[in-house]
């Protein structure tokens, strides 16, 4: 009987991964620097977790001014706690949050938060905030819609817990520092492991440095042709550097 041929193994892709811990002074130089030319961030915008949580998930894909209609429009239909939103049909959610695009993804998304905050919590959202940083994670991550972005947004601004955010303008600045490689596959994990391995884990920082990469993407570090010449980390960058 003639022997089975066996099909070739396919290669792994080796995931990049943080190479060095001694990226501290590099990153602590960026974090004085914008916080110099920009000031504080006063991030979240809102009154409180509820607020942030809320906000965390209207903001998936949308303007933040956006954000703020829908907000409004929840204020407005007397839709502003966990057990209201748990109480309103997806539908009706859906129409009043319409401003801030995916609509009816994010109902349900406002929908599943609310219900495991009232089934599991009795609604009490600070209850479930103070557990600690591992298991809150997790458990956010296991709710419908809520990815690591997201979860990240929640930890920092609601619990005031050091997990870094990561979005796609911090990627574009560690991108063009060449901190992390521009046509590797880099995982959420690596780019936060970046910070979190060479930074002290105070959720105060991580806060005002995560607004601050953002707000330097918007006005400086832009998409398609970064403004280098009046860039205040031009220095360290090699993007910079290279003009």
């Amino acid at each position: 009987m003639p022997e089975k041929k066996r099909k070739p193994r396919r290669k792994r892709v080796a995931q990049w991964a943080p190479t060095s811990k001694g990226l501290s002074p590099l990153l602590q130089k960026v974090y004085r620097r914008l916080y110099t030319r920009y000031g504080p961030q006063g991030w979240w915008p809102g009154d409180g977790p509820f607020d942030v949580v809320v906000g965390a998930i209207l903001t998936q894909s949308a303007a933040w001014t956006n954000v703020e209609r829908g907000i409004a429009s929840l204020k407005k239909a007397d839709c502003w706690s966990w057990q209201a939103i748990y109480s309103r049909p997806v539908n009706d959610l859906a129409a009043i949050i319409r401003s801030c695009g995916y609509f009816n993804a994010k109902a349900r998304k406002l929908k599943a938060f609310a219900q495991h905050v009232v089934d599991l919590y009795g609604g009490e959202l600070a209850t479930m905030l103070d557990q600690e940083l591992p298991k809150l994670r997790e458990e956010l991550l296991s709710i419908h819609g809520i990815g690591e972005e997201t979860a990240d947004d929640i930890l920092v601004y609601a619990a005031e817990k050091p997990s870094f955010v990561i979005d796609s303008y911090t990627r574009r600045i560690l991108q063009r520092m060449e901190l992390i490689p521009q046509k590797k596959a880099v995982t959420y994990q690596a780019c936060q492991a970046l910070f979190q391995q060479n930074l002290p884990r105070d959720p105060a920082l991580f806060n005002e440095y995560h607004a601050l990469l953002d707000h330097h993407a918007k006005e400086v570090c832009v998409k398609k042709t970064p403004n280098c010449q009046v860039c205040c980390i031009n220095d360290v960058c090699a993007t910079g550097l290279a003009i």
